[in-house]
């Protein structure tokens, strides 16, 4: 009995945590836009990953929190690299060219990518239900986004678009298979190593190293360290641990249906009707992916008592 509530009890606390990783997931896209208003590309996500860096890193060390070595530390180094520095690079840099909805329709490719990059390190069995369900997903975000695809988005960019979901599917994989890490110490690492790379980055495109002007984009800025960076992704690892990698990748297929609201608020974008039948195709996705048949329950291997305080 003891071990039945339990379980109910984490399967319902990770389940408001995916739920509250969605709202801060969405929420990003539109910070994003207004940042890459007024500072360059690479510079604007060093700037976001350097602050949040400084966070975990603090809060690392007034908890003494013990430090990865390593397997560990090599793995949440690639973890690093392609869940922060490569993907938010190539997507930063591709953006400007590619609309907001055909960004979510290559976007909506990760859970099909996580299941198939899973299966191909051994992580998880083939399961038809899962592909069914990342399938789904994506015809479901095609079907909301149609009417506002870029249908002129240079080849390149759309290419850079996919390599940037490629490499937030495989960083999944890559922190699934790690040993159990504080997601504190697991993004202090991981965006340490990130920061680096996309001032690297911004030195080679010679990009302006500036500071916010415009009150909106100090908002956004200060919202995507907090709760866009420090926030969102301390509950993505957590998610990580506790469920499978492609219930988990699932997160990023659900986030558009925050961001378009919220962009139609404030950016005064138009809400179509293909995004409501999308909306159902996506729910029903998630259900047949995530939900059933028993994907998305937690598994036995837990982070430690560090990660859940």
């Amino acid at each position: 009995l003891q071990r039945s509530i339990h379980g109910l009890f984490v399967v319902g606390s990770v389940r408001c945590v995916y739920v509250t990783a969605v709202i801060f997931a969405g929420a990003n896209a539109v910070a994003v836009r207004f940042t890459v208003e007024e500072l360059d590309p690479f510079w604007g996500a060093a700037i976001r990953f350097a602050a949040a860096t400084a966070i975990f890193a603090f809060i690392v060390l007034i908890r003494r929190l013990p430090l990865p070595r390593g397997r560990t530390l090599a793995g949440l180094l690639i973890y690093g690299i392609l869940n922060f520095g490569l993907s938010f690079g190539l997507i930063y840099f591709a953006i400007s060219e590619v609309t907001a909805g055909f960004t979510m329709v290559i976007l909506a490719l990760t859970p099909l990518l996580t299941f198939i990059f899973a299966v191909l390190h051994r992580l998880e069995p083939f399961r038809w239900r899962a592909l069914l369900g990342a399938l789904l997903a994506l015809a479901g975000i095609s079907v909301a986004f149609a009417g506002q695809s870029g249908g002129g988005a240079p080849l390149w960019a759309v290419l850079f678009m996919v390599g940037g979901a490629a490499c937030f599917a495989e960083a999944t994989v890559v922190i699934k298979k790690l040993p159990p890490v504080s997601p504190i110490t697991a993004n202090a690492v991981g965006m340490g190593v990130a920061t680096l790379l996309l001032l690297t980055l911004s030195l080679v495109a010679a990009e302006s190293w500036v500071l916010p002007a415009q009150p909106a984009t100090w908002t956004a800025v200060l919202y995507l360290i907090l709760f866009g960076s420090v926030a969102l992704f301390y509950l993505v690892v957590y998610i990580v641990q506790h469920w499978t990698a492609t219930a988990s990748a699932y997160l990023i297929v659900l986030a558009p249906f925050i961001t378009v609201p919220l962009a139609a608020w404030l950016l005064d974008e138009e809400i179509t009707a293909g995004l409501l039948l999308g909306a159902v195709l996506v729910v029903a996705a998630v259900f047949v992916g995530a939900l059933s048949g028993g994907i998305g329950q937690p598994e036995g291997k837990k982070a430690p008592a560090a990660e859940s305080t």
